[in-house]
This record gives structure tokens, sequence and C-alpha cells, in this order.
């Protein structure tokens, strides 16, 4: 018998998680939170004062990150627009 459990109350309400979970290479750091790797996967093994610690680095990691991303997307738009091109 299979019991509906709402799997919310697991996840710490503190996450800064915003779904993106895409890695910078050079930096390791999520495009979306800006948390490393290990961050990322032992967040609700971290204490608070350790979450409290991380959060307060986010504002600083992520500037650079966007910039990073946007640039990343630029590329990309003008790699398509290329592409197009030589199949005209």
């Amino acid at each position: 018998m299979a019991h509906d459990v709402d799997l919310s109350e697991f996840e710490p309400t503190d996450s800064p998680c915003q779904l993106i979970c895409s890695m910078d290479k050079e930096s390791n750091m999520c495009f979306g939170c800006g948390r490393t790797p290990d961050e990322i996967a032992y967040w609700t093994e971290k204490t608070k004062e350790e979450r409290d610690q991380i959060l307060a680095d986010l504002p600083g990691r992520m500037p650079p990150l966007r910039a990073k991303l946007e640039e990343r997307r630029k590329r990309r738009r003008v790699n398509k627009r290329r592409r197009a091109a030589k199949t005209d």
C-alpha cells in the first residue's frame, strides 16, 4: 500500500536552489545558486551555521557567474545565427 508523502518537508527551507543546475567549468559553481557540487550534495547534512555561511557568501559569487552565463548565451546565439546562414 503506497502512502502519499510530502517530500517538501524534508527539504530545508533555506535552500538557494533555483532549479537551473548548470555548472561553470572554471569556478565549479552552479550558475543558478552559486554553490559548489559538494555544497549542493551535502546541503541537508550541513549545520545551520554552515548553511548560513554559504548563504552569506552567495551574493559575492553570483555577479561573476551571471556575467559569464550572459556571455555564454550571447556566443550560443551567434553560433546559431552562423549555422542558420550556412544552411540558407
